[in-house]
């Protein structure tokens, strides 16, 4: 009888002690929260990301990791199978991201409600809802970060090809000439400041002034000239028709005997020309008279030259 009692304390024990083991493999193995699953789609690097690593809803955890896989039809995509409570209202709207905790590098992921769409996203066993993963600060700063230092050191390298020795002389010349052109801008505007002064802008009004009034007489001097230039229009008119007019007593039978008259000066001209010239040729002809030609052949005193050649 004794040994039937201990047999059923040990099989009691036996029944007790796995059922405790079978209720914490329950417990700790999270299944004892209804949960839905879901799939996290990116293209981007999950590096720090394990599997259980946690889940949160706007900075609440709600679920876990269950699985990091490629996806068979498209291995660029990586699919993050998650299981989040069931009463997180996850919406087409949703996005996630990677968040990491401090400087453990340890990653999770972030899901967050954008508001675009509020109709909830179905899933089932066969076919999880996916929810697309947004590249998160760290990476975009990384990629910014990479950008910038290349961008630096271009620009690095083409200042170095810039402020070379000969290019450094250059700037030193050109520094030199602003300086001195800087020096000049004073001086022209001292000058200026000393010729706009209160005395020189009094001189400059009056010069004004009067400028002012001589344009208004020089209009009343262009105005009277006018008038005269009307004036002897027809003085012209008559003059003209006096050169033009045929009549004996016109101005055209003055110039007739204008003309007779010149031709008789330029007569007595040449004739005064003719004495000059005998006068030039033999001087005592102004006493003694005009000298006397040789006579010819069969005159009275003609004498044959020697050589036979007449004279």
């Amino acid at each position: 009888m004794e040994n039937r009692a201990h047999a059923l304390v040990a099989g009691v024990f036996t029944l007790l002690l796995g059922a405790a083991a079978v209720f914490s493999i329950w417990w700790f193995g999270g299944k004892h929260e209804a949960t839905k699953e879901y799939a996290v789609v990116t293209r981007n690097n999950v590096t720090g990301l394990s599997l259980q690593g946690q889940v949160r809803y706007r900075g609440i955890r709600v679920g876990k990791v269950e699985a990091i896989e490629l996806e068979p039809d498209d291995v660029r995509n990586i699919l993050i199978r998650i299981s989040i409570d069931r009463n997180v209202p996850v919406t087409r709207g949703t996005t996630a991201k990677l968040g990491y905790q401090g400087v453990t590098g340890i990653a999770h992921i972030l899901l967050e409600d954008s508001g675009s769409d509020p109709t909830p996203l179905r899933t089932t066993d066969g076919d999880l809802g996916r929810i697309v993963m947004q590249s998160s600060l760290i990476e975009e700063l990384s990629e910014v970060g990479g950008a910038t230092l290349r961008q630096a050191r271009d620009f690095l390298a083409k200042a170095n090809l810039v402020l070379d020795d000969d290019n450094r002389k250059h700037l030193g010349k050109i520094l030199a000439n602003l300086e001195a052109t800087t020096a000049n801008s004073n001086e022209v505007a001292v000058q200026l400041r000393k010729l706009l002064a209160t005395e020189n802008l009094h001189l400059l009004n009056g010069t004004l002034l009067r400028a002012e009034q001589v344009a208004g007489e020089a209009g009343h001097l262009l105005a009277e000239s006018r008038r005269l230039v009307v004036g002897l229009q027809p003085v012209g008119d008559k003059l003209g028709q006096l050169i033009g007019d045929p009549s004996t007593g016109g101005i055209a039978t003055l110039v007739d005997r204008l003309n007779e008259v010149s031709g008789e000066l330029s007569a007595n001209s040449r004739q005064l020309n003719r004495v000059l010239q005998m006068l030039e040729e033999s001087p005592q002809s102004l006493i003694f008279g005009p000298p006397q030609h040789a006579p010819g052949p069969g005159e009275a005193g003609f004498v044959t030259p020697l050589d036979g050649t007449s004279r």
